[in-house]
């Protein structure tokens, strides 16, 4: 087991936060198979990825759960969520669309709201594709991609944008295609809730008070818990503990560090104060969810 969850720009490629403006496609096959058709868990610090899965299927990690798919269907992976694939083997293919967020921020004319539609939607990140038509459409679409980034002509990185546009719109319809199902339901993203997010991950490990964060968005602290409970359910103070315990279970689960470095590594006072944290989340120890897990 590693020592620490593998942080990629690409799977197997270094981290690159000088990434801008940055749209990439390729097969399924491309990458997987040099790799025995397994994607081992890791995760992207500022990369979205939208998969295609046009034959075959697999398993996915998703964070600490795992979840089989077969194809026709489209997976939403957001940026710091850990993630990998294990494939059905010469079988399984498709396309893989990585972008920054800034080039997310394309999607609509409101910075910052298409990537928060986007995540909201990747709570349940495997979308099935029961129209034929759309599956072909979408994969016209990447072809067309691939082909913009291959042969790089005058123009390309706008035609890149304009047909993610495309994608990303196609499989958001999916999924509210999906919600009118009732599986999932649809809201409009929030900004001062996705600001939030966004503080809270760039700070979790360092800031736990309320009082950081609702300066940080010109509000007050109960301004903000009432702006969060009213369009989350849930109040900011929530939403920062449930940070805190994801990336938790997440070394806990993908990782062979020592609990003591993982507390240490949170900002925790001592191991005892992390281990009263977590069981009060989730109603066993840390010891006991790593053992429930194979850890």
């Amino acid at each position: 087991m590693a020592s620490t969850l593998p942080l990629f720009h690409l799977y197997g490629d270094p981290p690159d936060d000088q990434a801008f403006d940055f749209i990439h496609v390729e097969t399924i096959a491309s990458r997987s198979s040099i790799h025995d058709w397994t994607i081992r868990a890791h995760r992207h610090r500022n990369l979205f990825q939208i998969l295609l899965i046009e034959k075959g299927g697999g398993e996915m990690t998703f964070d600490v759960a795992h979840l089989p798919f077969t194809a026709p269907a489209a997976i939403l992976v957001p940026a710091t969520i850990a993630h990998g694939f294990r494939f059905e083997p010469n079988v399984t293919d498709g396309w893989v669309l990585s972008f920054t967020e800034d080039a997310a921020g394309a999607l609509t004319d409101r910075a910052g709201e298409a990537l928060a539609r986007l995540r909201a939607l990747a709570a349940q990140p495997v979308i099935p594709i029961g129209d034929e038509a759309e599956r072909a459409r979408l994969s016209a679409l990447c072809a067309e991609l691939f082909e913009e980034h291959s042969l790089a002509r005058e123009g390309f990185r706008l035609a890149m944008r304009g047909l993610l546009v495309l994608v990303a719109v196609g499989v958001a319809r999916l999924a509210a295609s999906r919600a009118r199902t009732g599986s999932v339901t649809l809201r409009p993203a929030d900004a001062t809730v996705g600001q939030l997010r966004a503080l809270v991950d760039e700070n979790f490990r360092v800031e736990r008070q309320l009082d950081f964060y609702a300066e940080k968005l010109g509000m007050t602290v109960d301004r903000l818990n009432d702006h969060v409970k009213r369009a989350t359910g849930v109040t900011a103070g929530h939403l920062v503990r449930q940070r805190v315990l994801t990336e938790a279970k997440r070394q806990l689960v993908f990782t062979g560090q020592p609990i003591h470095d993982i507390a240490e590594e949170l900002a925790f006072a001592d191991p005892s104060h992390f281990a009263r944290f977590f069981r009060k989340q989730t109603g066993t120890t840390p010891h006991e969810f790593r053992a429930q897990r194979g850890g």
